[in-house]
């Protein structure tokens, strides 16, 4: 069973976390969710979420994905964690998959793992990426990017079809009636 990383930040967008996770457990995927630097993490609009752990508890070998989400202050406060940073060098440089959506491919951007890849953002933060391209998901290599809130069930669904095929992304697809 492949195990997804999906560590939450103080500001993270909620439609986002739910969506991701709830998408990525229906297709019995395991997901761990981290908070930072508590397991009881506020989101944007003021839902709190308790993690399964602290991102410092975790052993970041046992696991295949990595998925960052968005929300503001949320990105800004995933890129100023240098274990996030490091997190994100060390599963792009295993090629294991990094995925971002909403604000964070900017903190993909941070760690430098975006510069000869294609990638997209929330629209109007182009400028924080270094290749971006139009586009609702984008895969490049192990590197996959979303534009936000409303393209996060096509995001999570691209996530199940990378990580468990496309046969398992389309059964989930069909469940949620998309």
């Amino acid at each position: 069973m492949k195990k997804v990383l999906v560590p939450l930040a103080e500001g993270f967008e909620e439609i986002e976390a739910s969506s991701v996770i709830d998408v990525l457990r229906r297709a019995d995927i395991d997901v761990t969710t981290a908070g930072l630097p508590s397991s009881m993490i506020k989101g944007a609009h003021d839902v709190t979420f308790i993690t399964d752990k602290r991102f410092e508890e975790l052993n970041l070998d046992k696991f295949d994905a990595l998925v960052l989400v968005g929300g503001n202050p949320g990105y800004i406060n995933l890129g100023k964690s240098q274990n996030i940073i490091n997190a994100i060098k060390k599963f792009n440089k295993e090629n294991k998959l990094v995925a971002a959506i909403c604000a964070s491919p900017s903190v993909l951007a941070k760690a430098n793992i975006l510069e000869n890849r294609k990638a997209t953002i929330y629209p109007g933060m182009e400028r924080q990426i270094p290749r971006p391209r139009d586009g609702k998901v984008i895969v490049d290599g192990n590197i996959l990017t979303s534009q936000g809130p409303g393209t996060s069930i096509e995001f999570a669904l691209k996530l199940v079809e990378i990580l468990a095929g496309k046969s398992v992304a389309e059964n989930v697809k069909k469940g949620l009636v998309c």
